[in-house]
């Protein structure tokens, strides 16, 4: 008996964001402009999903990314590490149209990582006596003070890899492999995009960056521009 694997696979990205509701909480995968699923985040702004609370390490930057929704105004909060690079989330935020949570990067990434594993909170070092503390319960251990920060578990988390299979096995390349395996795990539903989609069988077990257990729905998507965020060129010597 032979067994189906293409359940998870879906047409585009229409199809995939298809139930995303207004006040959805979504796990962003990407790392600055690395790694950010372009499908998506376009077909997310065509269907207008407003309210929008999303968990990502930047926002994107003006014109792309997480940026173009927040030119539609359709993101309510963004919880992030990183925002330096777009002056409409600046201005956004600075006119009170936009509520905004900053986490140090790796307390941002274990919270993701222990919403998927399934612990509800852990305690950290990072932020202890700073305003990232305000309001949290602060414990201390063998004479430091440690943070108690909760674990992310989102309603969507969508993410975009280099290769994935017809189950939902996926492989990141280079620096997009930061929060892209990481938020994928944060997602109650996990929506996942890819530059290659192959059979079951087509990777190496072993090269499998994030198991298709965690994917619910995956697609094959096109037309990246793969932008870079700020483009150093060296000057040859005289």
């Amino acid at each position: 008996m032979s067994l189906k694997w293409d359940w998870k696979v879906v047409k585009d990205a229409d199809e995939a964001v298809k139930d995303l509701f207004d006040g959805a909480t979504i796990a962003m995968g990407g790392f600055g402009l690395c790694g950010i699923p372009e499908n998506s985040v376009l077909a997310i702004r065509k269907k207008g999903t407003q309210g929008l609370t999303i968990y990502s390490n930047n926002a994107g930057v003006d014109g792309f990314g997480i940026g173009i929704l927040l030119e539609t105004k359709q993101v309510k909060k963004m919880v992030s590490s990183y925002v330096g690079e777009n002056k409409l989330f600046e201005q956004q935020l600075l006119s009170g149209e936009l509520e905004v949570e900053l986490i140090p990067q790796g307390t941002l990434a274990e919270r993701m990582r222990a919403g998927g594993a399934g612990i509800p909170a852990f305690f950290t070092a990072a932020g202890a006596g700073t305003l990232v503390s305000e309001g949290k319960e602060i414990r201390e251990f063998n004479g430091r003070n440690y943070v108690l920060e909760k674990g992310i578990v989102s309603d969507f988390a969508i993410v975009k890899a280099w290769k994935g299979d017809t189950m939902g096995n996926l492989v990141f390349r280079k620096t997009a492999r930061n929060f892209n395996p990481l938020a994928a795990m944060a997602g109650k539903i996990t929506i996942a995009e890819v530059e290659e989609l192959v059979p079951v069988g087509a990777i190496e077990p072993d090269q499998v960056h994030l198991p298709g257990i965690y994917v619910k729905r995956i697609f094959l998507g096109k037309n990246y521009e793969k932008r870079i965020e700020k483009r150093t060129i060296s000057k040859g010597s005289a």
